[in-house]
Formats: C-alpha cells, structure tokens, sequence
C-alpha cells in the first residue's frame, strides 16, 4: 500500500514548509553524472554508510570538546595541528579516521573471531568494542601514553614461526611498556590474552584502562563494575577482563567527570581500595575505568585475559571452532617461501595468516570494516588460498556458494553490482582445475543459472550503441566511478561463461559447454565492438573504465582480462598501452593512487599492475613489488588504500585481505606462473638473492597440472634449478626464465639443471669465476 503513497509530492511539500530545498531535485541532478541504471546505490552500502558516519556523528560530540582525554593513535594524530595528519573539521558531516587505518587481527586457525590492535598497541577484545589501553608513570608522575608516543618510540612487530601474536614496545625516557596480544586456548575455549612488562627505574605504577572506543572511534561503555579482589572489571554487564594480580588501587570515572586518566596521578582523586567493590554508570555511554598496579623494583610483569566464548556465540561459529588445530598444522600445509631477503620473507608469512584468519567461517576481506562477504574478495581470495595448498578450507567456503545463490542465478553480493556471477564461475574452475577432480552435484547444479542470468543481463537493441551487448549500468564494485556500463563485469563474465564452458565440456555435457562457449564468444565480440567505436584520443590506445569514460583511474579495473583472468595474452596491445597511461598518470610515490573514492595508494591494485609487467617480462614489476613491500605497515598489513602523506590507512579495512591474497599471489608468480599450456619457473625472482648461496625455494604450489616446488641451490657459486613435481596426469611444458640467466624452454625434470649467466648484451658467460674451489 505505502508503494502506491505520492512519495516525492509529500517530501517536496515537507521541504518547502521549512525552507529545504527538494531533495528530489538535487537526487536528480546527481544522478545525471551516473549511466541510468535499476539500482541506482545499493541498500548494503547504504546501510554500512548510514552506520559509519552515525559513528562519525558521535565522535563530533565527544571527541573535539575533550581533546585532554587519551584517545586513540589516529586521534591524537588527526587531532593535532602540529601534525601532518591534522584535518580541519569545519563543515566535515562527522569525524571519521582519514589518516591510520591501520589495525592487525590477532586469532586462532579455526576460530571465527579477530580481536585488532592498533599501532600502538590499543586491544579491542570484541567486534565493534571498546578497547584496552595501558599507561605507565614513573615515582615522579612521569607518564608514557602509548597513543601519544611518536614513530620513533615505537616499535611494533608480528611473531614469526608457529604462532600469532603482536609485540608492541613503546618508550618515553626511562619508562618502557612491551605488549604481546594473542589469542589461547585455556580449557578448550579461546582468550584474548594480553602480557605486559613495564619497566620504570625506581619503580612506578602500570595502568590498565577500559576505554569507550577503537579505531574507528566511540565505542560505548554504560557500566563497569569492579571484580572480587579487583581482579579486573565486568564491562557492560556482559565480558569480564580479568588481570593475574589484584589491583592496588581502582579508578573509575563518568564522561561529565572527565577521563579516567587524569586520576592516576591526581592526590585529591577518590581512589577506590582494592577491598572495595567499585561500579560506574554514565549516562553518555563514556564510562571509563582503570585498575593501577604499584611497583617498587624496575619492572612489574602483568597478564590480562578476556575470555571469547560468550562473544564466539554472539559474533561467530561455535560450531566451526577447532582448539586442536594449531597454528603449526596450518604452516605444515601450506607453501613455504625460503629468500635471503627477511622483508620480502616476513611480508609473506604475515599475508598467509591474514588470509587464515579472515577464512575461518565465512572468507571476509578484513576482521572489521569489511568483516562482512563478498563474492568478488572471496573469490580473489580463495585464489591464492588454492594456490599455497588450503585447499579444504576453500572447499567448505564453496560448498556454502549454492545456498547464496537466488533463484534467477544471480550471486548477490550487493545489488546492482553485476561481476559475481563472473568471479564464481571463475573460481570454481580453478577448484576443479586445481584439485582435478569434478565438482560436487550442488555446484553443478549452479552453473546452469548463473551462465543463463549473465546471458539474459546482456543489454540487447541497436548494435550502433557502445554498450550493446555489455553488461547494465551498475555500481562499480571497485569503486571505479559512478554508475556506468564497466569492461571490469563483462570481463568477468566472458571468463565465467569460458570457465562454465570448461566445467561442462569436462563433464562430457557438450550441448552446455557449446552454450557457454558461444555466449563468451558472444560478450568478448561485444567488448571488442565496442572498444573498436571509442577515438584513440579519449582511449589512449588502451582499455577505459567504461565506454563512456576517458582513460583515467577507473581503468585499472579493465586490467583484470590480463591478470588474473588471461582472457589476453602476454604484452596485449591494449592491455600494454592500458598500464603505460596508468603508470604515466595516476601512480604516486611508486604505486597506483585511486582517484576514485580511496584517494590513496591501493597497495593491491599496485600489484595488479605488477603482475602485468610481470607477464610482460617487464623489469618494472620489481619496482612495484619494493613500493608494495615499503607501505606495509610494521605488522605486515596493508589497509585498502593509504593516505599519501601519512602512509597510514585512509580506506577500507585497516587489514586488507584481498590486498594480503595479491602478495601471496605475487611471491607464488614470481616462482611459478601459470600460461594456458606451460608453466614458468623463476620469471620473478630478484638479482640480488643470487648474490649469496643461501637457497631460494618456493613450494609446494598448486598449479593445473598438480604440484610443484622451486629450489635454487648455490645462487651465487653453482646456481642450479631443482624442481620437484607431483602431476595429476601428463606433465606441462616447463621453461625456466629467471632474470639474469639464459632462458631455457621446454625443460625435461627430474635432475638439477644449471643456470647459465647472461652478460649485459644477453649473451652467457663462463660460470667458472662464480664456482668455489678447494684452494680458494
């Protein structure tokens, strides 16, 4: 009945009566920048929009008016005007963090849960909490606020080996305060466990503080109550904090009194006894509390745990949750990567357990902003998951595709974007392709749909239009500009519908596969059609975000036919000219800026383009990957795009999975890259690790074909390629191509083969003066 109401007659009358102006005029004013399309902004995003700037609304109240109260790193940075995060706030619509979006997951192999910290250590146990926070002050009230440090007085690191926990170790004099935060299991359930070292000569007091934010901001707190024995608190009558000590003294406070803070070394401040229950409501949702704990000597040893079991039934999977599985088993599955290079080495270590971590029930590009799904980042996700060998994992991610999937076909992430349908056909080729075996009956059984909607989604009528036979106008999924017809979802479908065409011809269904096959055929005319009517003036000779776009940055999308998706080959003329403008026009400080939206540097989009020039066997890659290597914060992480100033995160998830999964794939093709009919050893690998006779190995991958590892043995002395195999079925051709060395195609296995040196005009050259003797 409501949908039949005179909807815009009764709000344009509601404007004028108090002097508005009618929304529906500037609605559609704005929308004559966008192609018309049936979705005009998704609800998904309009919801997650309306929750992250109702946040921002809030941090305008509470956080500018109390600039004395500790706050998070990014707001002590941005806050600042002495500082080059500062951002004038004046008519900005709510105070959001533009500057250090930059936090790291801690968490468990199997344990649907990621509790962040940020760069300086500030724990957030819940999803969407409040957070943890510790001080320390000296006998003369000196004070290290570790949010308030600078650069230089922190410094933070992710473990390597067999676990996964974040040391952070900030300094101010003589005080020094180290935090490691993991995640246990302590009797069969996981805590959140916190080990703090505080150092002060002469002794000093360590503070615990439970504070009413995280990065993105306020996070309210209504009551806290002390422990027995002040053992820790019971925030929000819901999750207890509990310390392994009891406290000497108990501070609380309410927003109307201040910040908790400034009682620690306030003598006139009521402190409560450790003997003393203690409870603190406020009205704001900004209660505050501290336990302090008194030490004479030079160090005092503190462990705080938050049990997770109450928020793994709230947030997460009970059900999925395996204590046993270990952090071990998961590295004993997966490829191992062995370089003289610890940068290089630590970045990928760090990018396999990102990408476990936001695995575990659903595949999820980050473990806070973007702990939510989507077909196209678990998709490009699962890719280098397959690859380095987890494979059961992806298996149980794609068994949950067919319930996802609408009765017309279509893979809904979000409506009115239309590259899923593409993105899953894709990846479930790759799964048979990779596990050579067939699909399971449920996924088959999508095929039909998905293939049948991306043909019916086709825009059909006069051939003379640029879009004729393209996708619809819809949103750009990778915020490539506004509503519009992109080449990125009618890539995609060509190679869904390809991929499709593969499955069933494999199958034995040929009459499918012959469908399939023509309906790429089909879209891949369309494209071509339509890229043939655009002037090379607006083109540049390369492929734009849409027909009716300039080549600007919202063509780093149409990349995607050359990497991942292969629908070109290697240095495409359109493709090649593509990254030459890109390169040219909207690259800063070594990598890809994104105008659109992000505006910062999209570490993943960056490798993308790598990856081309990679292909291209073009040595600029190199350059791409040391930019990537450079912003990645000290845990190892990349938010989605990074302010080109602070380096800090200015978008997105401060932990980007997707951009964790482009490293993963961009160590792996270096070693092995894949062609339709061979592989490629070496491609990628860096000059100067054949400067020592460390050895270099990659492996196992998996590739089509089966198995495969890379070993380079005496890179310096005697540099030979061993590589061990493990094939379902016939072998693939095989050419070795490592920089530096001559070439060799077509290579037969099963002994070392050594690799031959090129001089600078491409010609090889006696290795005799590169081999030990006996005699030196």
């Amino acid at each position: 009945m409501f949908r039949f109401l005179p909807w815009k007659l009764i709000v344009r009358r509601a404007a004028r009566a108090y002097g508005i102006a009618d929304p529906a005029l500037w609605l559609a004013r704005i929308r004559k920048f966008s192609q018309p399309s049936e979705v005009q902004e998704p609800i998904e995003l309009l919801r997650a929009g309306i929750h992250f700037h109702a946040r921002g609304l809030i941090n305008t109240k509470a956080i500018q008016h109390n600039l004395d109260w500790v706050w998070p790193y990014w707001v002590e940075r941005q806050f600042d005007p002495a500082d080059d995060s500062f951002l004038p706030r004046a008519f900005s619509f709510s105070h959001i963090n533009l500057t250090h979006r930059n936090w790291t997951a801690v968490g468990l192999p199997e344990l649907s849960l990621s509790p962040i910290v940020d760069p300086r250590g500030l724990v957030t146990p819940l999803y969407d909490g409040w957070s943890l926070d510790f001080w320390l002050t000296d006998a003369d009230g000196h004070q290290l606020v570790p949010s308030r440090v600078k650069d230089d007085h922190c410094k933070q690191s992710l473990t390597n080996g067999n676990e996964l926990a974040i040391e952070t170790i900030t300094s101010e004099s003589e005080l020094h305060l180290r935090t490691v935060t993991e995640v246990v299991v302590e009797d069969n359930q996981p805590v959140l466990k916190v080990s703090v070292t505080a150092t002060s000569v002469g002794g000093g007091n360590l503070a615990m503080g439970i504070r009413p934010y995280n990065p993105e901001g306020i996070q309210f707190i209504d009551v806290v109550e002390s422990l027995p024995d002040a053992i820790g608190w019971l925030v929000n009558g819901a999750t207890k904090v509990l310390t392994d000590r009891s406290a000497d003294r108990l501070l609380t406070s309410h927003y109307d009194e201040g910040d908790v803070v400034s009682q620690i070394n306030d003598a006139d401040s009521i402190v409560s006894s450790a003997a003393v229950p203690v409870t603190e409501f406020c009205d704001q949702g900004m209660a505050t509390a501290a336990s302090v704990f008194h030490f004479d000597g030079d160090k005092l040893a503190l462990t705080v745990r938050v049990p997770l079991q109450g928020e793994l039934k709230a947030q997460g999977n009970p059900a999925q949750f395996a204590p046993s599985v270990t952090w071990g088993d998961i590295h004993a599955e997966v490829a191992t990567l062995s370089v003289p290079n610890v940068r290089i080495q630590n970045l990928y270590d760090s990018a396999v357990k990102t990408l476990v971590v936001l695995s575990v029930d659903d595949i999820v590009p980050g473990p806070y902003t973007y702990r939510r799904f989507w077909f196209r980042d678990a998709c490009l996700m699962m890719n280098p998951l397959m690859s380095i060998g987890l494979i059961e994992r992806c298996e149980r991610m794609l068994q949950k595709f067919p319930e996802r999937q609408q009765r017309n076909g279509y893979f809904r992430s979000q409506d009115g974007e239309w590259d899923s349908n593409g993105q899953v056909l894709w990846v479930l080729n790759r799964f048979r392709k990779i596990t050579h075996r067939p699909l399971s009956k449920p996924l088959m059984k999508t095929l039909d749909k998905a293939v049948q909607w991306i043909d019916r989604k086709r825009v059909a009528g006069d051939e003379n239009l640029r879009h004729s036979g393209l996708l619809p106008a819809g949103f750009s999924a990778e915020h490539l500009g506004p509503n519009d017809f992109y080449y990125w979802d009618d890539f995609w479908a060509e190679a869904g519908a390809r991929a499709a065409a593969e499955i069933w011809r494999e199958a034995g269904d040929d009459s499918k596969a012959s469908r399939a096959s023509t309906l790429a055929d089909n879209l891949h005319a369309a494209i071509y059609r339509s890229l043939s009517d655009l002037p090379k003036s607006k083109t540049l000779g390369g492929v734009p975000a849409s027909p009716y776009r300039r080549l600007d940055s919202g063509a780093i999308g149409s990349l995607v036919a050359d990497y991942p998706l292969q629908l070109t080959s290697p240095n495409d003329q359109r493709i090649t000219a593509t990254v030459e403008a890109i390169l040219k026009n909207h690259f800063f400080r070594g990598g890809f800026f994104q105008d659109m939206i992000h505006s910062g540097i999209n570490a993943y989009l960056t490798l993308d383009v790598a990856q081309t020039l990679l292909r291209n066997g073009d040595d600029r890659y190199r350059d791409l990957m040391d930019t990537v290597a450079e912003l990645a914060s000290p845990t190892g992480q990349w938010p989605e795009a990074i302010h080109p100033r602070t380096l800090g995160g200015c978008m997105g998830d401060g932990q980007h999975g997707w951009a964790a999964g482009e490293w993963v794939m961009m160590i792996r093709n270096c070693f092995v890259r894949e062609e339709h009919d061979r592989l490629i050893i070496g491609s990628g690998l860096f000059r100067e690790w054949f400067s020592q006779d460390t050895d270099i190995v990659f492996g196992p991958t998996h590739t089509p074909w089966g198995q495969i590892s890379v070993r380079i043995i005496t890179p310096q002395s005697n540099p030979m390629v061993i590589i061990d195999d493990h094939w379902h079925a016939s072998a693939p051709q095989i050419d070795v191509r490592v920089p530096g060395f001559q070439p060799m195609e077509n290579v037969k296995l099963g002994s070392a083969k050594p690799l031959q040196r090129l001089v600078p005009d491409g010609l090889p050259i006696d290795e005799s003066e590169f081999i030990s003797t006996s005699d030196g």
